[in-house]
């Protein structure tokens, strides 16, 4: 079984190195990812965030580098959702691209709202990267 996807980009004025070294640095989400953190710490080797669903874990699966930032998010619950986030090179600068899924339950409406959270998130990190 798979869920419907749908890829969410943007282009940014910067090369994969630059962005991967914000967006892959868990201390910076709180500046771009509002979706996801308010606040983050880390705890006993663990980033720990403060998310409008609660207190979760995110771990990075990388490599990081390489342009490679999916992120795995423990919620409250135990419920792990995988998120794949990419940076591709793209001429002189880069694409990022997050991979939203429908996951079984959510709604048409939810995963329309889930998408444009994502598409704000992904404007905040073009204009940290680029300096805006």
């Amino acid at each position: 079984m798979t869920w419907p996807a749908l890829h969410v980009s943007r282009s940014v004025d910067a090369d994969v190195a630059a962005v991967a070294r914000i967006a892959g640095d868990p201390e910076k989400l709180p500046l771009w990812a509002a979706g996801l953190s308010t606040g983050i710490r880390r705890e006993s080797g663990r980033w720990i965030a403060d998310s409008p669903m609660g207190v979760v874990e995110v771990a990075f699966t990388g490599p990081i580098e390489s342009g490679i930032l999916d992120h795995d998010v423990t919620l409250p619950d135990g419920t792990v959702v995988h998120n794949p986030l990419r940076v591709l090179r793209n001429d002189a600068g880069s694409e990022i691209v997050f991979t939203l899924f429908q996951r079984t339950g959510m709604t048409d409406e939810e995963f329309r709202a889930d998408a444009r959270l994502i598409e704000a998130d992904l404007a905040r990190l073009a204009a940290l990267v680029e300096g805006r």
